[in-house]
């Protein structure tokens, strides 16, 4: 029985085809979704810069996971639209690190996860290193 699935995004158009099979597996498990994502570190200077050049009344949401935080939020969105209960969460670090890392706190059943990149043989692509390493089942989604 699958009760948590676990699915990563990035905000492209690839990994929505991921997210959309990830809500559907979770819609027919009555699973809850973890929606994932992977940033990296920003500087302190660009920050600030941000900040400095921004309406005054959205300085506040600058900060280095402002963008991976509106991709997550508008996939939950979507996730909670459909009923699924769901829970997002950005960690630093390399994507298929960070993906395997959260489907494992979260006791995940599955991660799914786009092919992008699976055509390449190129050691350290996103969907190869979550298929080596990962702490459950993995469904690699047809997304190219």
């Amino acid at each position: 029985m699958i009760q948590t699935v676990t699915v990563g995004t990035d905000g492209s158009e690839t990994a929505d085809k991921a997210v959309q099979f990830a809500f559907d597996l979770a819609e027919k498990f009555g699973a809850k979704v973890v929606i994932a994502s992977s940033y990296r570190p920003v500087s302190e200077d660009k920050v600030r810069r941000d900040q400095r050049d921004a309406p005054d009344d959205i300085q506040w949401s600058i900060n280095p996971t402002q963008e991976v935080d509106s991709n997550l939020s508008a996939a939950a969105d979507r996730a909670r639209e459909r009923g699924l209960e769901t829970v997002t969460e950005a960690r630093e670090g390399q994507p298929a690190d960070v993906l395997c890392e959260i489907a494992e706190a979260y006791g995940s059943d599955v991660i799914v996860v786009g092919n992008r990149g699976m055509h390449r043989k190129v050691l350290g692509s996103v969907p190869n290193s979550v298929s080596h390493n990962a702490p459950c089942s993995v469904v690699i989604v047809k997304t190219t």
